[in-house]
């Protein structure tokens, strides 16, 4: 573009009605102008006045363009000379350099697992410009875009939590605006919450710690990511249950490590012994209350896991996400509490408990590694969030956390029950039931011959939400199919209906479904 009729082009392209200044709008044109080539290096601008004459606008304006232009590197000004276009256009050699494209059919690490060396995790890249990992993360995502209604699992009746009495505690503290909860956080968290975490978890879980161990973090996610990062390198084999909860496997797929499914059977992990001869650096298990399917680990086989883990230095990340919800009997005793060698994380979370939205969770250290794990909290993650961990410690003080957890209890119990009678009168025996024994969830089993993600699909387009069983396992070929059913966030009157719904897509995706036959050649 000639610097001629820069005049020109620039006023046919101003706007004097929008709502962007004009200084805004001619700044905007002539970066757009020279970044495109349309006024090429070296050529000389109109001079402020001219410019501002042309435009019919003021000459301060014309000169706070110039002045903009000249401090991003666009223009360069003399004194006495003029301003010029700058030479901005990328170095040859720079351009000139291009990577090797990926060959077509090139190996690939198989889905669900990790590459098992540094190079592969460091510098392999895919297609669209994403790494591996970035990839095998993305594709296998297990997050939805819907977060609530019937039957998403593992989310919390939050219409239920004591809004009002949150809303006093947290007006009481901001009406004392301590400087000290509105900085970052200590290494930790919050003592007095570590406080009486400490004492709600001895009794309630049989968690022994003292409040010193106890990392407060934003949930489950982060807690695991802060133990493999201190505890793990890329490569490293980790167990994780087969199946297991699609967030925390992403988490150690994205660290690097290589994942080694382990199946679970009705007394939860199960190693064979080629898995035995060949010890893991982590295993990630959920003792309690197995993610997804249910079960309990026996006594003898935790027994088992802890001696194993003590003879071999295998750390093992204790998740015991939903352990409070349990239904007919009391919660059971944490892995963590018959560990006398240090090698449990326990992590945990109070998003269940209360709401999601809340994001503290909390891990307990083994007493050797709390100031490994207090620096490396706050190197890596600069936590805050102070005043809500105070809120928190008030609400536990005050002995509304066991109260709401009480009361909570019995009213997803009650969903429960109401969703296993909506099951009975439907299906009979036909499909059974997994996993309702605690929780927020039960699994739904479906026909061998049934694909459970076209049924989650149909049922998502009919306005009910469900998981399928086989996006848990890292295996291609899932060992069961069925649904995740969530029913805590579900209202009562709501759970007959949405099942109603979901049992006629189940008749027409799942049951009416058979194998066609095979044509002869």
């Amino acid at each position: 573009m000639d610097t001629v009729i820069l005049s020109d082009w620039l006023a046919a392209r101003l706007d004097r009605t929008a709502g962007e200044p004009v200084y805004r709008q001619v700044l905007g044109l002539m970066q757009q102008a020279i970044l495109t080539g349309q006024l090429l290096p070296g050529a000389k601008l109109p001079s402020s006045r001219t410019l501002a004459g042309d435009l019919g606008i003021a000459r301060n304006t014309v000169l706070h363009v110039y002045d903009q232009l000249t401090a991003e590197g666009y223009v360069i000004s003399t004194t006495g000379s003029g301003t010029y276009v700058a030479d901005t256009r990328p170095d040859k050699a720079a351009v000139s350099a291009r990577m090797e494209p990926p060959a077509p059919g090139g190996s690939k690490a198989p889905v669900g697992l990790v590459a098992g060396t540094a190079a592969a995790q460091a510098g392999a890249s895919s297609p669209g410009g994403l790494s591996m990992r970035g990839s095998r993360l993305i594709s296998k995502a297990g997050v939805s875009a819907k977060q609530w209604g019937a039957f998403m699992p593992g989310v919390p009746d939050v219409a239920e939590f004591p809004a009002r009495t949150w809303s006093r505690l947290q007006a009481k503290l901001w009406k004392e605006a301590n400087p000290d909860l509105l900085t970052y956080a200590p290494g930790g968290g919050y003592r007095p919450l570590r406080r009486a975490l400490s004492d709600y978890l001895r009794v309630a879980r049989s968690v022994k710690c003292t409040p010193d161990q106890i990392i407060i973090t934003t949930g489950i996610h982060q807690s695991i990511d802060l133990a493999v990062r201190l505890l793990t390198d890329v490569g490293d084999r980790a167990w994780v249950e087969e199946p297991c909860y699609w967030g925390a496997r992403s988490v150690l797929q994205s660290s690097g490590l290589t994942l080694v499914p382990v199946p679970v059977d009705d007394e939860g992990l199960n190693p064979s012994e080629c898995d035995l001869q060949t010890p893991p650096r982590l295993a990630l298990v959920t003792p309690s209350h197995q993610y997804p399917l249910g079960m309990v680990m026996s006594l003898a086989r935790r027994r088992t896991l802890l001696e194993f883990a003590r003879q071999h230095g295998v750390w093992i990340i204790e998740d015991d996400y939903d352990s409070e919800f349990r239904y007919g009997s009391r919660p059971l005793a944490s892995l963590q509490g018959l560990d006398d060698a240090g090698q449990v994380i326990y992590v945990g979370s109070l998003g269940k408990m209360l709401f999601p939205g809340l994001r503290i969770g909390y891990m307990i250290a083994p007493e050797h590694l709390v100031d490994t794990f207090r620096t490396g909290v706050a190197e890596l993650y600069r936590e805050g969030q102070l005043m809500q961990q105070a809120v928190l410690t008030e609400f536990i003080m005050d002995g509304y956390l066991t109260s709401h957890v009480r009361r909570m209890r019995a009213l997803y119990g009650e969903r429960r029950q109401i969703l296993i009678d909506a099951i009975t009168a439907r299906f009979g025996d036909t499909l059974p039931v997994m996993g309702d024994e605690a929780g927020l969830h039960l699994v739904l089993g479906l026909p061998d011959h049934a694909n459970d993600r076209d049924v989650t699909a149909a049922s998502y387009d009919a306005g009910v939400i469900v998981r399928p069983l086989a996006s848990y396992y890292n295996s291609e070929t899932p060992a069961r199919r069925g649904l995740l059913l969530g029913y805590a966030c579900v209202p009562n009157e709501r759970i007959g209906p949405a099942f109603d719904t979901l049992a006629r897509v189940i008749e027409e995706t799942a049951l009416n479904k058979r194998v066609a036959p095979t044509r002869a050649a």
